[in-house]
């Protein structure tokens, strides 16, 4: 625990001599009853006082005593004057009895109640709080940790690291094995079928079943368009396939649209473009 500063325990100390001259001070001057003294002399007797209450004392410690005085007082003059009410009632034609009032009561016991002693709190502490400052404004935090990393270096190095190795492989690879070349073309002779390359096959069967500018245009520029929504139609940052359905059904429908259509024009054309089947006609398919 931090040190008190000292001028902070020097105020203390003359706060606590300051109240201890004035509690000397109200112990020495004449309570206003003896000043009346000799006015009361001449009154008839008064009716025995009751016997003072005990002082009342929480076990916690943490209530100050002038308090629980006070509340104490307060319910001793309440039910006194209860008692007074029932008392005036039963006298009947002779001389009321009066009583003093509850407020006047409640007064004479707080100017009764004894002070209280020293500074300390409901623990013992004699330091004051001078103001409560949030825990924000003392935490110098220079950055919030992430998950997250840059694009470069973090990316980017290893892309192009990847982009290396494939290029060095494809270079070593074509040195030891031929590309499969045909023989010298004949402009004479159209080969039949005549299919474009594998990758193309899906948009060559679209042509047999659409327009040139729906097959060729329209659904090709729909699926792009679709697969540029993806990513805003489907924000769910978890990793976990049982909690992406959504994205995982959107990627299954476009592969197997494109494979369905390549997988048809490759294994299920053959002359003329015409739909045969593999296993009766034979397969019209070179890579």
């Amino acid at each position: 625990m931090a040190e008190v500063p000292e001028h902070l325990l020097r105020r203390a100390k003359e706060r606590r001599d300051a109240l201890a001259g004035k509690g000397g001070q109200s112990e020495e001057t004449p309570a206003p009853e003896q000043a009346e003294a000799p006015a009361a002399e001449t009154a008839p007797p008064a009716e025995p006082a009751a016997p003072a209450a005990s002082t009342p004392s929480d076990p916690s410690g943490k209530i100050p005593a002038h308090l629980l005085a006070r509340s104490q007082a307060r319910k001793d003059a309440l039910a006194g004057g209860g008692g007074g009410g029932d008392g005036g009632g039963g006298a009947g034609g002779g001389g009321a009895a009066t009583s003093p009032p509850p407020a006047a009561a409640a007064a004479a016991a707080v100017a009764t109640a004894p002070a209280p002693s020293g500074l300390s709190g409901p623990e013992g502490h004699t330091q004051r709080l001078l103001t409560v400052v949030k825990a924000g404004s003392i935490q110098d935090v220079k950055s919030v940790p992430t998950d997250k990393v840059h694009v470069w270096p973090h990316l980017l190095v290893a892309e192009f690291v990847a982009a290396l190795a494939m290029t060095a492989f494809t270079l070593v690879f074509s040195i030891f094995v031929n590309a499969p070349l045909l023989e010298t073309a004949n402009y004479n002779f159209t080969p039949n079928p005549s299919k474009a390359p594998w990758y193309f096959l899906g948009l060559q069967e679209l042509l047999t079943m659409f327009h040139p500018m729906v097959a060729g245009v329209t659904i090709p520029g729909i699926g792009i368009f679709g697969l540029m929504l993806a990513p805003y139609s489907d924000r769910n940052p978890s990793q976990k396939p049982e909690d992406r359905k959504f994205a995982i059904a959107l990627f299954t429908l476009f592969l197997m649209f494109w494979a369905v259509l390549v997988i048809i024009g490759s294994f299920f054309r053959g002359p003329g473009f015409n739909f045969t089947l593999p296993w009766r006609d034979g397969l019209f398919f070179d890579l």
